[in-house]
Parts: structure tokens; C-alpha cells; sequence
């Protein structure tokens, strides 16, 4: 089994909150726009860290993470991209292989909107974590968690942190 953590958005931003969740993790994953090797650097001294580069980061995160993230952990398929949209909105780029060979996990971030969705026509479950840094419109910084376990996802849990 995997405790995951899972957020996006943090634009170069990461605190003391975000990093009381980390460590109850078995693992991190970020959907991109991670601003800065500060918070790569500070995630990855306390849990290992899956990650996807986002529209405004630099050279130097692209070369460290790719566009998409595509693996397998206990069981389920996940896929991980920065921009992907959702269930009967996918992007462009990725409508065509996500139909064809969809994930069970799809994971996206961009939006800082928080959506949990099931895509009943691909069986799979969309998630966008929403932003849990200090820069955009959102109003309340959230981050998403679950557990991962012999081709289950469980207990997935919003988590909801002080306003901007």
C-alpha cells in the first residue's frame, strides 16, 4: 500500500502546512508549475517525489521532470500531466491516446480548480488537485490525498489549507 500526496500549482511556494502532509506520505506527486528547485529541493529531503513540469517553469525543472508521467504503482495506472483538461473536456494533446489507451488514475493540474471526476465512458478517475501555492485566483489552497493498493484507489481525502 501507498499513502499519496498529490498537488499542483505550487508556483515556487511550499510551507510549513504543505510540509506537515508531505510527511505523512509514502510518496509525493506534483501536476506541475512547480516554480522553483526550492520546492523540488524541500519535497525531495523528506519523500520521494513524481513530478510533471507546468507551463511556467524553467529549463532546468523540464530537464529534471517530463511533460507526462506515465507508470504503473501497485497495480494502477496512472497518468500525470500538467495540462490534460477532464472528462468530456481532455486537451487536445493528449484526447487522442488517453481514448485509446486510457489510465485507471489521470491526474492534472493548471486549472487550480479542484475536480474529482469518474470518467465513466474510460473507467477511469480524474483528479486535479487544485493549487496549494500562494499565486492565482484561487481562493483556498487544497491538495488531495489517497491510497493506493493492489489496483485500488482508496480513501481519497481533500485537504483544504489557510486562504491566500
Amino acid at each position: 500500500m501507498k499513502k499519496i500526496l498529490l498537488l499542483s500549482d505550487t508556483h515556487g511556494f511550499i510551507d510549513s502546512q504543505i510540509l506537515k502532509f508531505i510527511k505523512k506520505a509514502d510518496e509525493v506527486w506534483h501536476a506541475g508549475d512547480i516554480g522553483s528547485l526550492e520546492v523540488i529541493d524541500t519535497i525531495k529531503k523528506v519523500k520521494p517525489l513524481r513530478a510533471v513540469y507546468g507551463n511556467i517553469d524553467n529549463a532546468l525543472i523540464r530537464t529534471e521532470y517530463p511533460l507526462d508521467a506515465i507508470f504503473t504503482i501497485e497495480k494502477v495506472s496512472v497518468w500525470i500531466t500538467h495540462i490534460g483538461g477532464y472528462p468530456n473536456r481532455y486537451d487536445q494533446r493528449i484526447k487522442e491516446k488517453i481514448i485509446k489507451n486510457p489510465p485507471q488514475l489521470f491526474i492534472s493540474g493548471h486549472s487550480h480548480i479542484l475536480k474529482v471526476i469518474f470518467d465513466k465512458k474510460l473507467n477511469l478517475l480524474h483528479i486535479n488537485p487544485g493549487a496549494v501555492g500562494k499565486y492565482g485566483f484561487h481562493k483556498i489552497r487544497t491538495m488531495v490525498r489517497f491510497e493506493i493498493h493492489e489496483g485500488t484507489i482508496s480513501n481519497l481525502e481533500i485537504i483544504e489549507l489557510n486562504n491566500v
